[in-house]
């Protein structure tokens, strides 16, 4: 089958994917990958086709920009009237819908005979299956879909009991539905497609028990006992590796020099406050006592030092377990890196989906309680790394939680569904 699969966001909402697309490839299928520009290189070296979309995720809340910084060292960092931010995510994200309709139809010209639709992606994917007459299948990275069981992903992690959890989450959808009218208005236009209200086109899709499979473990998030029939959760589909691939010699040396080092990275969150949250890190680092990798990220974090290093983008599956904890933003990749590597967990959330993915850890006992991005300071967080390291339990439940995540193969349960797909 030609398959597209179509990813938009940050690096850890497109990564992934390129794990599932080779798993596809070598069960022969012919595999594109659609995303933004700047990924490009990643997708090519991953051995995919590489199928461009406009959604710039840096001018995306995707990116992180809410969140201001007006501290450094043990001064607090915040992030701003959340009036001016809510209503400026939602700008952000209204454009960055309206540009993703056209670099879809645009992506699946070359043909395709299936479409792997992401979280991101699958509102307007909808359309454009409808208008190809070909199947889809979503392959989500987070538990959108209404349930008693939790609140929504974004919005808080304060249970509001069973059915105010359902109902907060099918408020949620409508309010994605909103933010994707115009779009989809656009789309089915250009298509030729008769007017649809998105609302009737997500109800559709749910009273034909549209297939999602979720991409993130079920030790982390069980499969809630009241979703409905095609929901599954089927386990992490990690970012492609070359074969033989290895950490840098620096990053080597530095591993080997000393006692393992804390990770400390943001990923795409906090652009443009690397200084000031650089040197928030290394007080941290140097008040807890131990030796720390930072990830530069799009914050540009970066310092110097003998205890202290500054690496760009590498495999968390080769760095991670040689860690003494990580600290992060929680995004669901990261969350997930840190678990499959059995080590602690500080969680920093800043926005989006990255309080639920701190709580989760917490709950599970992995992590500490997380300092949520807008209060951090050197000292909390260098009480939080101290815990992290010195409480063995928190290791322990990790590492346990780690053999549970080594029997799972979420790509080998995609390939399995486009495998009956395909049958059809």
């Amino acid at each position: 089958m030609r398959i597209l699969i179509t990813a938009a966001g940050s690096h850890g909402d497109v990564a992934p994917y390129t794990g599932l697309g080779t798993r596809l490839s070598a069960a022969g299928h012919d595999v594109a990958l659609a995303a933004p520009e700047g990924f490009a290189a990643l997708v090519r070296g991953s051995g995919l086709d590489f199928r461009p979309l406009p959604a710039d995720p840096r001018a995306t809340p995707a990116g992180g920009r809410g969140a201001g910084d007006k501290g450094g060292g043990g001064r607090r960092v915040d992030d701003g009237g959340a009036g001016g931010r809510g209503s400026s995510l939602m700008a952000r994200a209204a454009a960055f819908v309206d540009s993703l309709g056209d670099g879809l139809v645009d992506a699946a010209a070359p043909g395709v005979d299936l479409l792997l639709l992401s979280t991101t992606t699958a509102p307007l994917g909808w359309h454009l299956a409808e208008s190809l007459g070909i199947p889809s299948l979503g392959v989500y990275l987070q538990p959108v879909l209404p349930t008693g069981e939790f609140p929504p992903v974004v919005g808080g992690t304060r249970s509001l009991g069973r059915w105010g959890n359902r109902t907060a989450g099918a408020l949620g959808q409508r309010v994605v539905d909103r933010l994707h009218t115009r779009a989809a208005r656009r789309l089915r236009e250009r298509l030729g497609l008769p007017a649809l209200a998105q609302s009737i086109r997500r109800r559709r899709q749910e009273q034909q028990d549209w297939p999602v499979l979720h991409g993130f473990s079920p030790t982390l998030v069980p499969r809630p006992a009241d979703w409905r029939r095609g929901l599954e959760v089927v386990g992490n589909w990690w970012p492609y590796e070359p074969p033989g691939s290895q950490l840098p010699p620096e990053v080597e040396d530095f591993l080997l020099a000393g006692p393992p080092p804390v990770f400390i990275g943001f990923g795409s969150m906090a652009a443009g406050h690397g200084e000031r949250l650089s040197e928030l890190a290394v007080q941290a680092l140097r008040r807890a006592g131990v030796r720390g990798v930072l990830q530069s990220g799009w914050a540009g974090l970066a310092a110097t030092g003998d205890d202290v290093l500054t690496v760009g983008e590498l495999p968390h599956a080769q760095l991670l377990p040689r860690t003494a904890a990580v600290v992060h933003h929680c995004g669901a990749g990261t969350s997930a890196a840190g678990l499959r590597a059995g080590v602690p967990t500080v969680p920093v959330p800043v926005t989006a989906d990255q309080p639920f993915w701190a709580a989760r850890l917490a709950g599970l006992g992995v992590a500490t309680a997380p300092v949520p991005f807008a209060g951090l300071t050197a000292d909390r967080l260098a009480a939080g790394i101290r815990q992290a390291v010195e409480d063995a339990s928190y290791r322990a439940r990790a590492q346990a939680a780690a053999r549970a995540m080594a029997d799972e193969d979420g790509a080998a349960r995609v390939a399995e569904a486009v495998a009956r797909l395909a049958g059809r």
